[in-house]
C-alpha cells in the first residue's frame, strides 16, 4: 500500500525477519494415565469491554479510508451479502475477517479495539501461548473452544501475534509434534470457513502466513510507521492537557528528531520525559529546556530500539557483530 498510517501505542519489525515458531506441543508423557490428561485444565475465553475508540487513533488520510471502508463493511455485510445477493457469489464472506499489520507499536491492537466499539462488540483476545497445549491435539480443541466463546459472546475475535497461529505449515513432516502443528492449521481453516462473525488478526510479521490463510482473510491493512507529520499530532495526542508545561513544548522540533519511532516508542518517552520534569523545577524552565528533556528521552528509546535484542557475535577474525537487530 502506498499510504502511511500510524497511531501512538505499540513498535516496529522488519517483515522478512523471522520470528521463532512457538514449541510444539508434545505427545502425553509416557506413563501418564488418561485421567491424568483430562485434568489439564480447558481453556476459557472471556470477552471484554474493548478500552479504545477511533478518536485515540492518530491516522494518516490513506490509512483512515481504509479503516473507515472496514468499519462500514460491518454495517452494510447484511444489506450486500443479504438483500444484494452477493452471498450466492460469496458463500464465505458470511463472516468479516481482517488483518492489520506492520512495524510493532503502530496501534494495531488499539486499532482492532476501536473498531470493536465501534460496532458494539466486546472482544475475545487469544494469543498462541493461551491455545498452545502441551499435548498432542489439545492445541486445536482450544482454537475450536475461542470459536465457539466468540460465537455464543457475540464478540469480535481476536489473534494478537497471529503469525505464531496463522504461519506455514510443514511440508515435511518427520515427527508427532510436526503432525500436531499442521493439524493446528488446518483446524483454524476450518474454524474460519465455518465463522459467520467477526475475527481480527494482527502481526507484525506478516511474511510468516499461511499462503492459504492470506486468501481467506479478505482485507489486509498496513499500519506503518509514522512520518514527522504523524509524529507530530501523535505527541500532541499523547500528552494530557493536564500536564502544566505542556504549551510551553514544541512538539514539530520533537517530531522532527524522532525518526523511526513507532506511535508506543513515543508513548514511551514521554511517559519517562514528564516523569522526569515532575521532579525538576519545571516552572523556571523555558520551552527549550523543557522540550530538550523529551528530546533525551526520544533518543533513550531509540537507542535502546537500535541495540536492545542484538545478539553479540564474535567472528573468527575477532570482529564483533550484532545480530537481530530491531531495524
Amino acid at each position: 500500500m502506498s499510504g502511511k498510517g500510524y497511531t501512538w501505542v505499540q513498535p516496529k519489525e522488519a517483515l522478512d525477519a523471522k520470528r521463532p515458531l512457538a514449541p510444539p506441543p508434545l505427545p502425553a508423557p509416557k506413563g501418564e494415565s488418561p485421567e491424568a490428561r483430562e485434568k489439564e485444565k480447558p481453556v476459557v475465553f472471556t470477552a471484554r469491554e474493548p478500552l479504545y475508540s477511533l478518536k485515540n487513533l492518530v491516522l494518516d488520510a490513506a490509512t483512515a479510508l481504509r479503516v473507515e471502508s472496514l468499519k462500514n463493511r460491518f454495517r452494510t455485510h447484511d444489506i450486500v451479502y443479504g438483500e444484494w445477493g452477493l452471498g450466492e457469489i460469496d458463500p464465505s464472506g458470511k463472516h468479516i475477517a481482517f488483518n492489520l499489520y506492520g512495524p510493532p507499536g503502530t496501534g494495531k491492537t488499539m486499532c482492532v479495539e476501536a473498531l470493536a466499539r465501534e460496532w458494539g462488540r466486546k472482544l475475545i483476545d487469544v494469543s498462541y501461548a493461551e491455545i498452545e497445549s502441551k499435548y498432542v491435539g489439545e492445541t486445536g480443541k482450544n482454537i475450536v473452544a475461542a470459536f465457539k466463546a466468540a460465537k455464543e459472546q457475540d464478540a469480535v475475535l481476536f489473534f494478537d501475534e497471529a503469525d505464531s497461529i496463522l504461519g506455514q505449515r510443514m511440508t515435511s513432516v518427520t515427527q508427532a509434534a510436526d503432525q500436531a502443528v499442521n493439524v493446528a492449521r488446518a483446524v483454524m481453516l476450518k474454524q474460519l470457513d465455518a465463522f459467520d462473525g467477526i475475527v481480527a488478526f494482527a502481526t507484525n510479521l506478516a511474511r510468516n502466513f499461511d499462503n492459504a490463510f492470506v486468501r481467506r482473510i479478505p482485507i489486509h491493512i498496513e499500519i506503518p510507521l509514522p512520518d514527522e507529520a504523524g509524529r507530530k499530532r501523535i505527541l500532541e495526542t499523547i500528552v494530557p492537557d493536564k500536564v502544566p508545561f505542556k504549551a510551553k513544548l514544541d512538539f514539530a522540533a520533537l517530531a522532527a528528531q524522532t525518526p523511526g519511532l513507532s506511535g508506543g516508542d513515543l508513548k514511551n518517552a514521554v511517559v519517562n520525559a514528564i516523569s522526569d520534569l515532575a521532579v525538576q523545577p519545571w516552572q523556571t524552565m523555558d520551552a527549550a529546556a523543557l522540550t530538550a528533556v523529551f528530546a533525551r528521552q526520544a533518543e533513550a528509546t531509540a537507542s535502546a530500539k537500535r541495540n536492545v535484542g542484538r545478539n553479540v557475535v564474535v567472528t573468527s577474525d575477532e570482529t564483533i557483530s550484532l545480530e537481530g537487530a530491531n531495524d
